[in-house]
């Protein structure tokens, strides 16, 4: 089987790679380990996009989703952002595009071998990709298969790793930046329903004034809203006696309360979704007990934030837990050591390329697990180079999503959906001026 770009992970980078290059005209494969697409949006229950400048590139795959989604009650712009969508309704959106396109996907996928030589990736063998069986025959009026099943490699003439963790490109040793010692915290994200969503945009609006934290809006009908709350005492935050007096009477422990930030759903009118709780503790998210430490504590968390709501906001009291993130919201892991090596000194210079991928004015964003400690910074204009994306290791092995090659704080900003969008996009552009020469 020979194709001219294969995709690994179909989450936000690896479904615009894909569809852009089957868009394009490119036999494209996209090898999915779940059984459905969208990765952080889906799985992750990362909503809204966050917008990241008005001068993006790369961006058709993105503006796509938008149109499709919108035109099926998924999708709203509020606070004049675009990408506020519905998660299930997602699934089903990027499972017709990779139609539309051509992209042959293929769910539940597991990379079984991998053939190389000294510096270019040959071929791929996947667990649900198999030859049809070497004999059949008859018996008791049943036809029956004999013989060895085998198994049959993927040849394809480029490679693009987009399963955040650089699972794909640790299998072929690739060297990477991180150094185990930088971590932001891991989340776990949920979804409350059952909330009479007009009681408590009433009451949240007259509890805090301050439209920096707080945003509500009507929306075709209904209401929409954000707000948040952080442990760190250089804010003011108006959620600030609730969460006291929650810890005061043991309906949350303290570490609860570190991380608090709240999202409505489009096409989710009873709905809120929790960007929390984050996990303190410093875990190494390549590390299996690690994640499986911050998925226990997580769900923990989970219930006791369930509780503190239903008591404390008026308009939860019927509510209920409907959705826990089928995956852990990890900001930074793996990232691979590319052909340039992408610093905050050039995010903040806004130093330009012959060849960016994306174009952000997404703020510096570094989670830490202590108070008072996390980065928000904003800054200018800034550009990523395709170079960040292309492995040092293997010319045809690219890598879009959170793992490119970039230091710690600088991926802080790179990180975000948006700018995965671009970076997917932008790789599959490059691979498809490559193959032709343009």
């Amino acid at each position: 089987m020979k194709y001219d770009v294969v995709v690994i992970g179909g989450g936000t980078a690896g479904c615009a790679a894909a569809y852009t290059s089957g868009k394009l005209g490119l036999k494209t494969l996209l090898l999915e380990k779940g059984i459905h697409l969208g990765g952080t949006i889906t799985s992750g229950l990362v909503v809204p996009v966050m917008k990241s400048g008005d001068n993006q590139i790369n961006t058709e795959f993105y503006s796509t989703l938008i149109e499709k989604l919108n035109k099926i009650g998924g999708q709203i712009t509020y606070q004049d952002n675009p990408g506020w969508f519905n998660h299930e309704l997602t699934k089903i959106i990027l499972d017709e595009m990779m139609q539309e396109a051509n992209v042959d996907v293929r769910f539940n996928s597991e990379i079984l071998a991998i053939s190389n030589s000294t510096n270019s990736i040959n071929s791929i063998t996947i667990n649900n990709t198999l030859s049809v069986y070497n004999e059949q025959i008859y018996g008791d009026n049943i036809l029956q298969s004999t013989g060895e099943i085998l198994s049959v490699p993927i040849e394809a003439k480029y490679y693009i790793d987009a399963t955040g963790d650089l699972n794909f490109s640790k299998k072929i040793n690739c060297e990477f930046l991180n150094d185990n010692s930088e971590f932001q915290p891991i989340s776990l994200r949920f979804i409350m329903s059952g909330i009479n969503l007009n009681i408590f945009a009433k009451w949240l609006e007259e509890l805090d004034t301050d439209r920096d934290v707080t945003t509500i809006e009507n929306i075709n009908g209904n209401i929409h809203l954000s707000t948040a709350y952080t442990w760190d005492t250089n804010k003011q935050w108006a959620l600030t006696p609730l969460f006291d007096d929650a810890v005061k009477k043991n309906i949350l422990k303290d570490t609860d309360r570190n991380y608090f930030q709240i999202f409505t759903i489009a096409g989710a009118p009873d709905s809120i979704a929790f960007n929390c709780p984050r996990i303190i503790e410093s875990l190494n998210p390549s590390l299996i007990q690690d994640r499986t430490t911050a998925l226990l504590e997580g769900r923990q968390a989970i219930l006791r934030l369930s509780h503190f709501c239903k008591k404390y906001f008026p308009g939860f009291e019927n509510s209920y837990i409907s959705n826990i993130a089928d995956m852990l919201g990890v900001r930074v892991s793996n990232r691979i050591r590319g052909k340039y090596i992408y610093t905050i000194d050039d995010l903040k210079s806004g130093k330009t390329f012959k060849n960016p991928v994306v174009i952000s004015n997404y703020p510096i964003d570094v989670h830490s697990t202590n108070k008072n400690t996390s980065t928000l910074e904003k800054t200018g204009e800034y550009q990523l180079p395709i170079e960040s994306l292309m492995s040092n290791d293997f010319e045809n092995l690219f890598v879009a999503g959170r793992g490119i090659s970039a230091d710690y704080m600088s991926q802080g900003a790179l990180r975000v959906q948006a700018s995965c969008f671009s970076m997917g996009e932008g790789a599959a552009k490059y691979i498809y001026n490559l193959i032709n020469k343009v």
